[in-house]
């Protein structure tokens, strides 16, 4: 099984960052993966994205045209890729950022106010991992213990102190598919 995933957003959401985390997530419980950041020269402000794929066979290429799920962060990236996500697939926007409505009735669209709810969990800034968790609970690719390793390792020593607060936001956004209330 393959599943192929965009992130999309504005350099300094934390697109790379959470594509990063994927692929960490893929290598500890075992699987192929291939990480394939894009950014424009000016990064922070500038449109970044990255396409993941995630495999139980070797992936023959890096590239994805048509993702299973995507998650857009900004309405550029939400505009440039809505289209390509296979008939069956998941698009996780952040509505905080994103005005449009999605016409399609093929894919399911779930659209999360992002900065509201890591506003009120104090987790500024984290909007990646609210919309990830998200995704993750709707896809169940990974478990959350691997989903902390993955955070151990993509997080250096000297931020240590940052897991906990991305795990929040990580739950935060499984809170939501749930029916939880945010940060309970």
């Amino acid at each position: 099984m393959t599943t192929e995933i965009i992130l999309a957003g504005f350099g300094g959401q934390g697109i790379l960052f959470a594509g990063k985390v994927l692929a960490y997530c893929a290598l500890i419980d075992g699987k192929e993966i291939s990480w394939l950041p894009s950014y424009g020269p000016e990064m922070r402000g500038g449109t970044a994205n990255c396409s993941v794929c995630i495999s139980d066979e070797p992936i023959g290429s890096p590239v994805v045209a048509n993702p299973d799920c995507l998650i857009a962060m900004n309405e550029p990236s939400y505009r440039k890729f809505i289209d390509a996500v296979k008939p069956g697939g998941l698009a996780v926007v952040d509505s905080s950022m994103v005005s449009a409505e999605c016409e399609r009735t093929d894919i399911t669209f779930v659209l999360v106010s992002a900065a509201e709810l890591t506003s009120n969990i104090g987790a500024d800034g984290m909007e990646n991992m609210v919309l990830l968790g998200r995704m993750l609970a709707q896809t169940h690719l990974f478990s959350f213990d691997t989903v902390r390793k993955a955070l151990e390792k993509c997080i250096p020593a000297k931020r240590a102190h940052l897991i906990e607060a991305n795990l929040a936001a990580l739950k935060c956004g499984v809170n939501t598919f749930d029916g939880k209330q945010p940060g309970a």
